[in-house]
C-alpha cells in the first residue's frame, strides 16, 4: 500500500475552520500546492459536506474526518451515504463492532476506512480517567490488530505509535498521522507530536497538518516546505 505515493499526496491539509467560505479562500490561496484536504466535524456541520463533493469533482482528494461511532445499523447506513460524496478517506472509531458495520456500509466502493485508535490529545492519564485499563501504546496496538482483522484500510494514530504499528502490522494497513508539526511550530493541544520527517521515517503514509499551514503568513509556502521535508525523508 505504501509504495509510489507522491510526496505532495502524502500531505493532508486540515481545514479545521468554522465555515466553507473561509475554507475555500484558503484552498484558493494554496492553489496547486496541496491536493488532499481534511474536512472534520466543525466544517462538516458548517456546510462542508457539499465542499467534499466539489473538491472531489475538481480532482482533489478528501479525508472526511467524522469519527463515526454508533450502533451498527446506524453506522452502516451512514457510511453508505458518505460513499455518495466522493471522499477518499472516512474515519470511524476503531471499535470492532463499528468497523464491521462500516465495512458493510461502504460495500464495493473505493472509499477507504480509517480506524481512529486513540486521539492525539490523549495520554495515559487521560485514558485512565476515562476508565480504560490500557495505556496509549497498548490500546493502540490492540486497536491495530482488530482493524486488520475487521478489514478496514488503515488507522489514524499519532506519530508516537507509527513505528510500533508498522512493526506490528507490516505494510498491510495505511497509517495516517495527525499531530504533525514542523520543528518551528507550537504543539498546541496535541500531546503526541512529531516532525514530518520523523513521522515518515517511523512509517506514516499520510500526514495531517492543520495550524502550521492554515495559520501561516504564507500557507502556500508552508505547504511547499512540508512537501520538501516529506520528499527528503521518503528518499532515504
Amino acid at each position: 500500500m505504501r509504495k509510489n505515493i507522491p510526496p505532495r499526496e502524502r500531505l493532508i491539509v486540515a481545514l479545521d475552520m468554522p465555515n466553507v467560505a473561509h475554507a475555500e479562500r484558503l484552498i484558493a490561496e494554496i492553489g496547486g500546492g496541496a491536493v488532499f484536504y481534511k474536512i472534520g466535524m466543525e466544517l462538516a456541520y458548517g456546510g462542508g459536506l457539499g465542499l467534499v463533493e466539489r473538491l472531489a469533482a475538481s480532482g482533489r482528494q478528501v479525508f472526511l474526518d467524522l469519527k463515526l461511532h454508533d450502533i451498527p445499523n446506524t453506522v452502516e447506513r451512514a457510511v453508505a451515504q458518505v460513499v455518495r460524496l466522493g471522499a477518499t478517506f472516512l474515519t470511524i472509531h476503531a471499535y470492532p463492532q463499528t468497523m464491521r458495520a462500516a465495512v458493510a456500509g461502504r460495500g464495493g466502493s473505493n472509499l477507504k476506512l480509517l480506524g481512529v485508535s486513540v486521539l492525539t490529545s490523549c495520554n495515559d492519564a487521560d485514558l485512565s480517567e476515562a476508565g480504560y485499563g490500557y495505556g496509549v501504546a497498548a490500546l493502540v496496538a490492540r486497536r491495530g490488530a482488530q482493524a486488520l482483522a475487521e478489514g478496514v484500510d488503515g488507522l489514524v494514530a499519532s506519530p508516537a505509535e507509527a513505528a510500533m504499528l508498522r512493526a506490528q502490522l507490516g505494510e498491510d494497513l495505511l497509517l495516517v498521522t495527525p499531530g504533525v508539526r514542523p520543528a518551528s511550530a507550537d504543539a498546541g493541544d496535541q500531546k503526541r507530536v512529531a516532525t514530518p520527517s520523523q513521522a515518515i521515517k517511523d512509517g506514516a503514509d499520510y500526514l495531517v497538518v492543520g495550524r502550521p499551514v492554515t495559520q501561516a503568513p504564507d500557507p502556500r509556502a508552508a505547504v511547499e516546505t512540508i512537501v520538501a521535508e516529506i520528499a527528503a525523508a521518503q528518499a532515504h
